[in-house]
């Protein structure tokens, strides 16, 4: 059973990642929106929730999925995005020398030929630890945990980038780059 937490977890991932539009409401360039606005939105399209809900969803997600804006105001997706309107602007960071990407074994194969590419989001997602990587990768099927030499492809040019709830970002893992495939 998908408690209250869990049911708005999920909607706020939908409407800040994905679809804004479902509800109507629009994200600035940096996928902050009004929590007014977004309860306002969400409750005439048949989802209730008022602030109270939406901080308890932000405090107490391990993964910090949200961030509410300094003075309180406004919320955003921390990564994941989609939607072309949204574009964070990360500041580039040197990564470790290794990240780990997981994935469902089913993936390999195309990983294989194509590497790590960003599909429908942004960027390439990518974990500090192998423990965040396997739970990742769970929700997709059988669990395939890939090491990325990050600190190589740095050394090589490619920009990563850290999200403020600490997942590395970058756009591409060329093949040459992951290990485990």
């Amino acid at each position: 059973m998908k408690t209250p937490l869990t049911e708005t977890s999920k909607f706020l991932s939908y409407v800040l990642r994905h679809e804004p539009q479902a509800i109507g409401i629009t994200l600035d360039s940096q996928g902050w929106v009004s929590i007014d606005e977004l309860i306002q939105a969400a409750n005439k399209s048949g989802k209730s929730f008022d602030r109270e809900l939406i901080e308890r969803v932000v405090e107490s997600s391990e993964k910090k999925r949200f961030t509410l804006s300094d003075d309180g105001k406004c919320i955003r997706a921390a990564q994941g995005h989609s939607t072309e309107a949204v574009n964070i602007e990360y500041p580039p960071r040197v990564p470790p020398e290794f990240l780990y990407h997981g994935t469902a074994s089913r993936f390999l194969e195309s990983i294989r030929k194509e590497g790590l590419q960003a599909q429908q989001r942004h960027h390439v997602h990518l974990s500090e630890n192998v423990k965040t990587a396997t739970e990742v990768g769970q929700r997709y099927g059988q669990v395939k945990v890939l090491i990325i030499a990050a600190g190589l492809m740095h050394q090589q040019g490619f920009i990563f980038y850290c999200s403020e709830n600490n997942v590395w970002l970058t756009e591409e893992v060329p093949v040459r780059f992951i290990e485990g495939i």
